[in-house]
């Protein structure tokens, strides 16, 4: 029974600890990333671990097709979040994260639906060139931020943090970065989830999408453990359809990395590691020449791990 209004909690429930499991699960359609919501897009699917799941990937298995009615692939365990204050009211939740790949086929199953990623973090596609109000509105405030600091040290601190993550002073910029990129704009309260910028009645929040509570530095996480992860193991393969062109092998790698890569360099680094093979037949012509259709060579994953090679997909 909860405690009458105005009573305070008691000492076990005031020390009690919840514990979930929150699933980041990514498809990718033509070229566009896209993420399983809840919500109406504002969380991600989350359950409890119940006591008689057999493992905690059971248990993520388990509530994600009930909430989202689809089958699970590939998954990897992401991250354990416990920060104090990552809960309303106080109260202490520990989720534990997981990354899992899918290919969509519906627009979600009750109150689930796929959202693009880039809608929560707008700045991180570059296949277009950098974006605009990258220049003009986010580095601007970002060193009024740093100009804020109450020391030179701190400022000196504060705007190396924001040249490095966001490839500045002719630095590059690095897409695996998303994570320390939002968490900086947390720092900064430039983004609706930092509570203290609310307070502080500063400049509306730039542009994204907000979540519910952390989810949003948790998609940051996953989409970092993605981005990462293809340039040296073939995880994009999970998310293609059985059959593909390069092409479409292509723009799939674009769309999670948020940047181009040299097309015939792309080609020869697939042919070079044999991770494809031809299956005979072509896709329908759309305007142009119809193109070889593809299939992925899984067996090639065991072939490498015995000689311990590793699997590139990364950029020219």
């Amino acid at each position: 029974m909860p405690p009458a209004p105005g009573k305070p909690l008691d000492d076990a429930a005031a020390h009690a600890v919840a514990a979930d499991l929150i699933a980041v699960l990514v498809a990718v359609t033509g070229d566009r990333p896209r993420v399983m919501t809840v919500q109406d897009g504002l969380a991600l699917p989350s359950g409890p671990f119940a006591h008689d799941d057999r493992s905690l990937q059971s248990g993520l298995r388990s509530w994600v097709e009930q909430q989202t009615a689809r089958p699970l692939g590939y998954v990897e365990q992401l991250y354990t979040f416990a920060d104090r204050d990552r809960a309303p009211q106080g109260a202490r939740v520990i989720s534990i994260s997981y990354l899992a790949l899918t290919r969509e086929n519906a627009d979600g199953h009750g109150e689930a639906g796929w959202r693009d990623w880039y809608g929560y973090f707008p700045w991180e596609d570059h296949r277009a060139g950098p974006p605009h109000y990258l220049k003009v509105v986010i580095v601007p405030r970002l060193r009024a931020w740093t100009k804020a600091a109450t020391s030179p040290a701190q400022q000196r601190d504060r705007w190396r943090r924001v040249s490095v993550s966001f490839g500045l002073d002719g630095r590059p910029w690095n897409e695996d970065l998303i994570l320390q990129r939002y968490e900086l704009l947390y720092e900064a309260a430039l983004v609706t989830e930092a509570p203290h910028g609310q307070k502080a009645g500063l400049a509306a929040p730039i542009p994204g999408q907000p979540m519910l509570f952390d989810h949003r530095r948790i998609l940051a996480t996953g989409i970092a453990r993605l981005r990462a992860k293809i340039k040296y193991r073939p995880v994009v393969f999970e998310l293609m359809p059985p059959r593909f062109t390069l092409l479409q092998l292509q723009r799939s790698v674009e769309a999670l990395a948020g940047r181009l890569v040299h097309k015939q360099n792309f080609r020869r680094l697939i042919e070079l590691q044999e991770l494809v093979e031809e299956t005979g037949a072509m896709a329908a012509a759309t305007g142009g020449r119809p193109a070889k259709l593809f299939r992925f060579r899984r067996e090639v994953v065991d072939e490498r791990a015995v000689v311990g090679t590793k699997l590139p997909l990364a950029k020219a």
